[in-house]
């Protein structure tokens, strides 16, 4: 198997927008969104775990499989995210009684 080489230049870019990245999630977290605060968050993050994965982690230059096991493993996440949050919105919130 032949290894891929990566330019020292495209290892400066991504690191700068790394930091682009950072520095906008800053700025956005001190701006008032509303509950889009959040999903902006993690949209910035996403983007983020996305240039990580595929540069510094070499998945842009992996075989086929690597990708279709990363596929497999953010399904996974999905579903025990969904299920979890199916279980966590179904329960009936009772306020607890107050003791004194």
């Amino acid at each position: 198997m032949s290894e891929h080489t990566i330019s020292k230049s495209t290892y400066i870019a991504i690191f700068a927008a790394l930091m682009v990245l950072t520095a906008t999630t800053v700025f956005v977290a001190r701006i008032d969104l509303g509950p889009m605060n959040v999903v902006v968050a993690l949209v910035i993050a996403v983007f983020k775990a996305t240039l990580v994965v595929l540069f510094f982690m070499h998945v842009r230059y992996s075989p086929r499989i690597i990708a279709l096991l990363i596929f497999a493993g953010l399904i996974w996440l999905a579903l025990l995210i969904g299920l979890t949050l199916t279980d966590y919105l179904s329960r009936s919130w009772t306020a607890r009684p107050s003791s004194f």
